[in-house]
Parts: structure tokens; sequence; C-alpha cells
């Protein structure tokens, strides 16, 4: 049986975005004072009064540039939320933000969006789904308000 795992940003990835983001900005942490905010770091909610930061993240242009692909027009960048300092990472299994409707888009091993389904919530149905298609590489998760990356997912 296939498993699915979603993917936070890799803590190599985040050291590089607390210095320099993908736009080519440098970090501005900042105090949140309701919580609440998506941290694609540890995958959970901020916390009342953790020190955040809102960055510039290109999560297909990074796993291009891993697996030596160009992602083309594809390639596009996003604000995403992550502890200022470091931080333990995810703490749990499951989806995490899987209380809303969602977008699962998938991408094929050149980099090259193969589609997307609304999901009421992300769960082992619709990775399957996905990736039934053998030239589906990985999936991203997205949020429906803004389009924003929460996090990837991929086989095993």
């Amino acid at each position: 049986m296939t498993t699915y795992t979603a993917r936070a940003i890799t803590p190599v990835i985040l050291k590089e975005l607390r210095s320099v983001d993908d736009a080519g900005r440098g970090m501005v942490p900042v105090t949140d004072e309701e919580g609440g905010a998506p941290l694609r770091c540890c995958l959970r909610r901020s916390l009342p009064g953790e020190v955040i930061a809102l960055v510039s993240y290109a999560p297909l242009r990074r796993w291009a540039a891993s697996t030596g692909v160009d992602p083309g027009a594809y390639d596009e960048q996003g604000p995403v939320f992550i502890h200022a300092e470091a931080c333990a990472g995810p703490d749990g299994a499951g989806y995490p933000f899987a209380n809303a409707h969602r977008t699962v888009r998938r991408y094929s091993a050149e980099g090259r969006i193969l589609g997307g389904q609304l999901v009421a919530a992300p769960d082992d149905a619709a990775f399957r789904n996905a990736f039934d298609d053998p030239a589906v590489a990985l999936v991203h998760v997205r949020a429906v308000e803004y389009g924003c990356f929460l996090y990837e997912v991929r086989r095993g």
C-alpha cells in the first residue's frame, strides 16, 4: 500500500529563506499577536506571541533545481509563513490544514502542471487519485482563497 507524506519546507531551505527569501528580500520577524498563521516549517498554525515571518518561497523552482529540470513558466513564488527561528519541524502524521477546501495540484517530473482538483479536505483518497497517473511526480496542496502553497506530497 502506498503512503503519502505531507512535507514541510526542509531545514536547509528554511535557513536560506531566513537569510534571503526567493524574491531576494531579507526576513522581517514579527510577533504574531493573534496566532493562526499556517506555518510551513512545522505544518501547524502559529500560537499567539510566536515570532514568525512572511517570506517568498518558490517550491517548484527549488524542487526543479534539485532534480535538474526547468519548470519554465510554472516557476512561481508566493508568500509563506515560517518561524523566524529554527523550530522542531512537524510533530505529527496526517494532513495539516485540512479544515477547508484545498487544491491538489499535480506536477510531472519535468516540472509541468498536469492538472488539479478541488477537494473538501486533503486525504488519502485525494492523493491516491492524483498519483493514479504515473506521470505525476509530486503534488502541491494549496489554499483555495489565496492560492498559497501549503505543503508538498510525494509517494512513499
